[in-house]
Parts: structure tokens; sequence; C-alpha cells
């Protein structure tokens, strides 16, 4: 199929940006590396009548290392993000996340922002961004500047709190503070790069005689929205990771899900599949915390 017709715009400020959409409401969509939305467009699944191009816009494109956290701007490229020097030292549970993120080609094109506003539920950025508990700063001409935390900020399929008038400008990530931090990703899909059947992610941070003392842990693809688990992670605080120990704080999440079923694998063998990842997560990144080997 071919996209339904559209005008185009391409924006020169973020300003020009914000009132274009201003003035066409719900009828407008921002662009920027159309990984998402360019697919959508061509299946009539998305249907603009004005397309606002804001791919040159370089105020959205800056990476700004701090100590507590590094701001990315939403124009980010996944790739430059990828293979930012401070990446594995600041956001090791990004960098993991990244390496799943579609293949080479697409993620040279597709932004951060793209991928979070997007909101695929199977996807990596925002498995992550609720992970780590992002915050996320929105604009608008009329009613400015706001900003919102990941679980605010996605509320179902497909589906962001991102108002018909605003944009995403960028996200802060925030850096744990220490040594010992461990990071593991674990995904499942049909083929290298097609959307996770089921996707974990977790990172730890352990005390010198293996005790928990910050982790956080999540599931994609096995419900509306990327699923974090903030009492089972506190629960766990002050204890130290075994299998057995991980497999169970995985049942309990994975059955808390509410994957659908598809031609690819039924709801049943995804929940099966989801406690399995994210047993394997929580032990890679415990073992890593602690200095020792992913086996």
């Amino acid at each position: 199929m071919k996209a339904a017709p559209f005008d185009y715009i391409r924006a020169d400020s973020l300003a020009q940006a914000l009132e274009k959409l201003n003035q066409c409401g719900g009828d407008a969509k921002l662009i920027a590396g159309g990984q998402s939305l360019v697919p959508m467009m061509a299946m009539r699944l998305a249907r603009p009548t004005w397309l606002i191009d804001i791919n040159r816009l370089d105020s959205l494109k800056n990476i700004q290392v701090q100590s507590d956290q590094v701001r990315v701007g939403a124009g980010v490229r996944q790739r430059d993000l990828e293979f930012h020097p401070a990446l594995h030292s600041h956001l090791p549970l990004v960098a993991k996340g990244l390496q799943w993120v579609g293949h080479e080609q697409t993620r040279n094109r597709g932004t951060v922002g793209g991928s979070l506003v997007h909101a695929d539920p199977s996807a990596e950025l925002a498995l992550a961004a609720m992970v780590l508990n992002v915050h996320l700063s929105l604009e608008s001409e009329t009613d400015g500047a706001r900003t919102l935390t990941a679980s605010e900020f996605f509320l179902g399929p497909m589906f962001t709190a991102v108002g018909e008038t605003e944009a995403l400008t960028d996200i802060s990530w925030p850096v744990w503070q220490g040594d010992r931090i461990g990071a593991a990703f674990e995904e499942t899909a049909i083929r290298k790069g097609d959307f996770a059947m089921a996707s974990a992610a977790c990172q730890i941070q352990t005390k010198p005689d293996g005790e928990i003392a910050r982790i956080g842990f999540g599931l994609g693809g096995v419900d509306g929205t990327p699923l974090v688990f903030p009492e089972l992670a506190a629960s766990l605080l002050k204890h130290k990771l075994t299998p057995e120990l991980a497999k169970q704080v995985a049942h309990t999440a994975a059955q808390s899900s509410q994957p659908g079923s598809d031609m690819h694998a039924s709801a049943d063998y995804r929940k099966h599949l989801a406690e399995a990842l994210l047993t394997r997560a929580l032990m890679t990144a415990y073992r890593q915390s602690q200095g020792q080997s992913a086996d």
C-alpha cells in the first residue's frame, strides 16, 4: 500500500515545529528518523494530513553527560547513542538494550525519541526507560514545558501521554553512582532484529558481600506497556541472589503479565518465555555486579 495524501513542511526550528503542531492539532505528525511512522503510513495505520520534519533540528540532537544523568535529545540517532564513549560506563542497561534494536540500518536513522513516542510494547528503549525510571521533557507552544516519568509517559500500546500539540524534546536517563553495577538485556524474536516475542531487562548494584543494594527490572512484549516491578525489586534488597530466588521472582513477575496470542506464540508460551528471560537477566546482571562470569 501507499500512504494517504499529506502535506509536508521541514521545520527550521523547534518553535516553528510547535507552531505548526498547534495549528494542525491531531492532524499533524512529527517525523525525524521515520523508522516507525513511515511503515505505519504505508499501511495506512497512520494518516496525518501534515508531516512536520524535525530531522535537521540540531537543538534536539545533543547528548549531555553529567555525573547523575545523561540528557539525550529526542532527535539523537540510536546509532550515535550506541557508540557514545560514555554510554557503557554511565548507562550500561541502555548499552545492552540498544544492541537488540532493529538492525544497524534502522539504528542509523531511528531516533531515541521516536522509539519512545512510538511506544511499541516490545521496544527495547521503552523497557530500559521504564526500568531506569527516566524523565521525559515535553514542550508545547501554548502550554509550555512539562516533565513526565516513564510510568506516566507510557499509557498503552502505541499510546503515550504526549498531547496533540506537544513534542518530546529530551530524555534524562539517571546514572547510578558507585561501582559493582551489573546490567543485562535478554530477548527472543523470530529473527534477529524482529519485534521481540518477549524481553527482560535488569540493572543491579551489589555490596562487597553480595547483598543487593539497588535493583530494577522489567519485562517487554508481554503487556500493553513495558512492565516494571518495584515491589518485587524492593523485596530483594539486602538479599544475595541465587538461581532459585531469581526463578521465583521471575515467575511471579511473568504471571502478572497479560500477553496476547498470535501466529507466533500463545499467551502461555510468552509467559513461560518471559520467566526464562527474566531469570537469566537477573542472574547475569547479578554475577556481573560481582565481577563473575555470566555463565
